[in-house]
């Protein structure tokens, strides 16, 4: 269900092709899946830090959890293509497509 404002009336925000519950549950699963390993990766820095460990290990893990968070946004940017975007132009809305698809490059981008 989309998120509403907290008014008398009301009004629908963002779109509702743009949800993670329209993401198909395989695609949720894996990202999730991605995600624990991630955490727990992370915490196992942490804990690497607290113990004084080599600089040269913390910055390989660093640089594996960073490829790890790149492999979720692939697969965000895949699932917002085939759930998000693709049924907007499917639906004659091509230019609302395209605005979505520059959008989450953007946003993808200028994170990176």
């Amino acid at each position: 269900m989309p998120r509403t404002l907290p008014t008398s009336k009301k009004v629908p925000l963002g779109h509702a092709e743009s949800t993670a519950r329209n993401l198909p549950d395989a695609v949720r699963g894996d990202l999730d899946a991605r995600l624990a390993r991630i955490e727990g990766h992370v915490a196992g820095i942490r804990r690497m830090l607290a113990a004084g460990e080599d600089c040269d290990n913390l910055l390989i893990q660093a640089s594996a959890v960073r490829s790890a968070l790149n492999g979720v946004l692939i697969g965000l940017m895949e699932a917002h293509m085939d759930s998000c975007v693709l049924p907007c132009a499917r639906g004659g809305r091509n230019e609302e497509a395209v605005r979505r698809f520059r959008r989450a490059m953007e946003t993808v981008l200028k994170r990176s």
